[in-house]
């Protein structure tokens, strides 16, 4: 079982920048892969960062909507996931939700991730 708390989230204007932060509960944290998604009023739930494990190439995969602006990383030692946003843009608007999902090698389908925070919410006005 893996328990993820956000934080992080709040009100900017466009072109700023936030940090969101995922706490994860669990002995075997390192063994799950991380992602970001967000879910905008009216829209499905949509990824946005994935994470496999700390540095080294090929670790971490992204949306085309938010490459270059955005950066996804992990401290296994922590039990830590964050999202560094950069040149925010209204269409990032979005509740961001920190999701899990048993080893590191699967997916990024939704589906595949089983555990999921309460979400947090970001707001980017023009």
């Amino acid at each position: 079982q893996v328990q993820l708390v956000e934080s992080g989230g709040g009100s900017v204007q466009a072109g700023g920048s936030l940090r969101l932060s995922c706490a994860a509960s669990g002995r075997t944290f390192s063994n799950y892969r991380m992602g970001w998604f967000r879910q905008a009023p009216g829209k499905e739930r949509e990824f946005v960062a994935g994470i496999r494990w700390s540095g080294g190439s090929g670790s971490t995969t992204y949306a085309d909507s938010v490459k270059g602006r955005f950066t996804i990383s992990r401290d296994n030692a922590k039990n830590m996931v964050y999202l560094q946003m950069n040149s925010l843009k209204p269409e990032d608007t979005a509740v961001y939700f920190c999701a899990a999902a048993p080893g590191l090698f699967g997916t990024w389908s939704r589906s595949d991730f089983g555990f999921w925070g309460q979400g947090t919410q970001v707001t980017v006005s023009s």
